[in-house]
Parts: structure tokens; sequence; C-alpha cells
């Protein structure tokens, strides 16, 4: 191939390991990966099993358990925080972004994945550039403005005797390490909110966090699942569809309210949290519950600045089995003009 000059460094990814063990990513934002969350909680995913792969010495890709029974890292719990400035919505074309990645043990059936993104420019990416790892406590309590936080906890599933998709069961596969991982303490453990949600349909707690009122509750309505979108190449509902589809309901909700469609994307995303309670097969129809909060004192019609939580919760129409929980904490950016939402994309 000739050209009139090298291209940018970033347009193939360079991945390199610090002295913690964490994985660092340089590289730049292509269509596959921004728009639509599903699309970047789908990179994201990707991401994981890489991680997962590379610090468990195993091929996730391929992994199979003791049996010859294939098994599948797959999704219970997905965060993305954002501390405002960058968040899914604000990337765009070429974008560079420094992801580091670092892999936590839970026992010997569940990891649990940091990601931490940073934008970089091609400049910043030498090779020593980057070396700081990552602190957990950057997660929970020192998060900063500019960076995005993400958190997988995944465990290994497989089918059951009955080779449905409602059948999943816990199943390790041959040959993975995970004493060498490091813990966090319980009490950062997804298992505590995904097991509150579990319970109350919401990862919204009124309790800790009180001054918000409710704007919307009860409102449902139903969805098939689409086998030419939500499906992956195990057969399984994609853990990014679910996105999608909470993403579609979100829509809905919106429009339900009496609000501009273009407006919809024009949101900043401070916190979004799904819990995977179960999966579903190609002919199943979804039960969508939605409901939302607004903060206390602020108006119910969604003006700028106003910042609402909105809730989802998919079952199975037909048994009423619970399959996901997803809470979105909101921050409305009505005025952002074209030009406004690309700079935004820019920094």
């Amino acid at each position: 191939m000739t050209g009139t000059g090298a291209p940018p460094s970033l347009i193939h990814t360079r991945t390199r390991r610090a002295a913690d063990g964490s994985v660092d990513r340089l590289l730049t934002v292509k269509p596959g990966m921004c728009g639509p969350v599903s699309q970047f909680a789908g990179r994201l995913g990707d991401w994981t099993w890489d991680t997962v792969s590379d610090a468990c010495g195993i091929d996730a890709y391929t992994a199979r358990t003791p049996g010859g029974q294939p098994c599948y890292l797959s999704f219970y719990y997905f965060r993305i925080r954002s501390g405002g400035l960058l968040h899914p919505a604000a990337l765009g074309f070429g974008d560079r972004l420094h992801v580091t990645s670092r892999v936590f043990g839970d026992g010997g059936e569940s990891v649990l994945t940091l990601h931490r993104v940073t934008r970089t420019t091609d400049a910043a990416a030498s090779d020593d550039a980057f070396d700081e790892g990552l602190d957990p406590g950057e997660f929970f309590t020192e998060q900063r403005p500019d960076r995005m936080y993400v958190q997988n906890f995944n465990r290994w599933i497989s089918r059951g005797a009955s080779g449905g998709n409602a059948g999943l069961v816990s199943a390790a596969p041959a040959g993975f390490r995970h004493g060498h991982l490091p813990r966090l303490p319980a009490a950062l453990s997804p298992r505590i909110p995904c097991g509150r949600a579990r319970s109350t349909g919401t990862f919204h707690d009124p309790d800790a966090e009180p001054g918000w009122e409710p704007t919307v509750r009860g409102h449902e309505f139903t969805c098939p699942v689409d086998p030419t979108r939500d499906i992956n190449g195990a057969g399984l509902l994609y853990f990014a569809a679910y996105f999608a589809i909470v993403e579609s309901a979100l829509l809905r909700l919106w429009h339900h309210q009496g609000r501009p469609g273009p407006l919809f994307r024009d949101r900043t995303v401070l916190d979004t949290q799904l819990c995977y309670l179960g999966n579903a097969d190609p002919d199943t129809v979804l039960r969508v519950a939605l409901s939302s909060w607004h903060r206390t004192g602020e108006p119910r019609e969604g003006t700028e600045g106003t910042e609402e939580k909105w809730n989802v919760v998919l079952t199975h129409a037909g048994t009423g089995r619970l399959l996901a929980v997803c809470t979105q904490h909101v921050r409305l950016e009505h005025r952002r003009t074209e030009e406004n939402s690309r700079a935004a994309q820019r920094r």
C-alpha cells in the first residue's frame, strides 16, 4: 500500500502489560464501537474476554468444561460510570483512547474486571507513557471527571441438560487459573447491589440516596427477542443486545413523557448499572417495565441540567422469569448544539 505519509500511530491497537498485571490498550475509536451504547459495551466485553484469557491462562473463546462441553464467560454485572466529561455518547470516530484493564478473583467460577478509559493523543502514546497500572481505589473513591470507569463481573456458564438458554448452569472451564488473582474487599463486590436489584427491581436505593421523587411508574409493554439482532454466535441472547433492548425501551419512556425524539441522545449518562439474571431463547417475548425518578425540586419536564434516574426491568412475558434489571442516572443537556456536540467528541 502506498500513500503520502505514515498513518497515525494508534490506528492499530497497541497492547502492553503494566507492573501490577494490568493490560494497557492504546487505540482509535472506530465505527463499530461508538454511537449506540450497545456497540461500546460490546467492545468492552471483548476487552474483558481478552484480559481474562491473558490473566488466567485460558482461551475464553474456545473454553470447554472438563467434560468437553462448551462454556462461556457470561456477563452478570455491567457498570459504566462517568464523571461527566467522558461517557459513551461523547465518543466519536478517530478519538484516541487509553484503556487500562485489570482482573480480580472471585472464586473458581467468577472474575471481576475493571476498565479505566481515558482520552489520549498519538503524541502522548509513547511506549513508557502509561505505566501507572490500575488502583481499584480510583474506581470506588477517587474518580476523575475526565475518565470513564467500567466494571464487568463474569461467571462461567454452560448449557444444562435441557439444552435451552433458560437452563444455563455454572461450569468453569478446564485450565482456568484464578488463585493468583488479587481480590477486592467483600464490601465492594457487585453481588451486593445485584442482590438488591433482584429483590427490589432497581439499583436505585431511596434509603441510601434520598432526594428523588417518582416521575413514571408502572409503564409496561412487550417486545420479542429479535434473532437477527439479539442472538450471538453461540445461540445465546447477546450481552450487548440487552443494552440495545434497554435503550430502545428508554426511548419509549422518553416519548411516553411527551419529549421530542431528537433530544434523547443529547444527554450525559453518568451511570449505567445492568444486572443479567437470565438468558432467553430466540422465540421469547419480553415484558418491559419502566419507571423513573427526578431530583427533588427539579422540574419534571426535563429541562437542561435536570438529573433523572431511569429504570428498566426485563422479564419473560410467558413465565414471569426475571431476566435483567438496568438503572441509568442521566443529566439532560437540551441546549447542546450540533457543533458543541462535535467539540465534546473531540475533547
